[in-house]
């Protein structure tokens, strides 16, 4: 069995990854283009975040139905052409209505290559092999807050748009050479297939952990670039700052995959989560270009060491509904963290950053709490790792 994914899928994440994070600096270029308050541009990249949750159930479904290659191909030539339209968008309220479909439709991809990856490859080297993925997905994060406030400041912000909705229809094409894996035969309809899951107290578990880890990090990192903007700093300065989380992410997903076995899972999942904390505790007391760099990084390393061992347990509570469960941990992942971008959007109107970091630190001290002590009881009651 293979021990990596496919390039394709890495490709694949990649794109999705970077059309999820390209907004993030340019929140405050949209608000000045289209004369809207910050609070309602915020809602291009909350709309977004809610499209993708809601919609992993779903793709879930089609998935363990259908086969994860068709699911993805024609979700990513759908996203295609839902980033061409953001690209032209007339008004606020038609971008809206665009990101929210492209976000619909990008859903499909990151769980369903994780799915596949759980198809494929064996548990010992799932969590390396999920590595992998987070690095490609790490890349187009750091991507997108870099290049793409480079390219909103120098060209417009509208380009930033169109580059993954072409990338997006190039890997439509490129997966058809991919082939499917087998899968566990889909039983009962779909209100059975998914009782299934949802009577599993460990799902249920792992589901409310990374609902409340999407809050605090994917939420609340969406204002690290806009913090700094309402310092007066320039809005591609503050992209290639948030960027240094994309290479967090790849820095320390190299260092999880060199140290995996090494650790238990738990261990893992607190080291993940102090990086959090700490990181919020810096732009808590100081918000400038320094910390927010240092913060991006510590929050790279915290995705690296917790979310990868939430996204590896996840593939493991439900393993004859994989898909299904992988869909219902990234849409409980992008419902907080739509949650969170949407709850914060007036206090980043107002300027009250400190306010904003300083809950998402506070919120975090339980998650990491609660997450170390229930994975190492799981652990201990699952001899037999699925």
């Amino acid at each position: 069995m293979p021990t990596r994914p496919p390039l394709v899928l890495a490709a694949s994440s990649f794109i999705s990854s970077f059309d999820r994070f390209a907004v993030t600096p340019m929140l405050v270029l949209i608000a000045l283009s289209m004369n809207v308050p910050i609070a309602s541009a915020v809602t291009v990249a909350s709309g977004y975040f809610l499209a993708y949750g809601l919609s992993q159930p779903v793709w879930g479904l089609l998935s363990d139905r259908f086969g994860r290659i068709p699911v993805m191909r024609a979700a990513l030539l759908a996203a295609a052409a839902t980033g061409l339209i953001s690209t032209f968008a007339p008004s606020l309220a038609v971008l809206i209505a665009a990101r929210v479909l492209a976000g619909a439709f990008m859903g499909a991809v990151v769980p369903t290559t994780l799915t596949y990856v759980g198809d494929t490859v064996t548990h010992q080297h799932r969590q390396s092999a999920l590595s992998d993925l987070m690095a490609a997905q790490a890349l187009g994060t750091a991507m997108a807050t870099a290049v793409g406030g480079v390219l909103a400041h120098w060209l417009d912000w509208r380009v930033v748009f169109a580059v993954p909705a072409l990338c997006a229809a190039v890997c439509a094409v490129l997966l058809g050479g991919l082939a499917e894996p087998a899968r566990a035969a889909v039983t009962g309809g779909v209100g059975s297939h998914i009782g299934g899951v949802l009577r599993n107290r460990w799902a249920l578990l792992v589901f409310g952990l990374v609902f409340v880890e999407g809050a605090v990090l994917l939420g609340t990192m969406t204002f690290l670039a806009s913090a700094l903007v309402n310092e007066g700093m320039d809005v591609a300065v503050a992209g290639l700052a948030t960027g240094a989380y994309g290479v967090g992410v790849l820095v320390f997903s190299r260092l999880v995959k060199a140290i995996n076995g090494a650790l238990p899972v738990s261990r893992l999942i607190a080291i993940g989560g102090t990086q959090m904390i700490v990181g919020y505790g810096l732009v808590t007391l100081d918000t400038n270009l320094a910390t927010v760099i240092i913060t991006a990084l510590l929050l790279g390393g915290g995705w690296s060491f917790m979310h990868s061992s939430l996204q590896a347990w996840a593939t493991s509570v439900a393993p004859e509904a994989r898909g299904t469960a992988v869909a219902l941990f990234a849409c409980a992942l992008f419902l907080g963290s739509a949650a969170a971008s949407a709850a914060a959007g007036p206090l980043a109107d107002s300027g009250n950053y400190a306010v904003l970091f300083a809950t998402a630190g506070a919120v975090a001290i339980p998650l990491v709490a609660t997450a170390t002590y229930t994975r190492n009881r799981y652990h201990h009651t699952q001899p037999t790792p699925a």
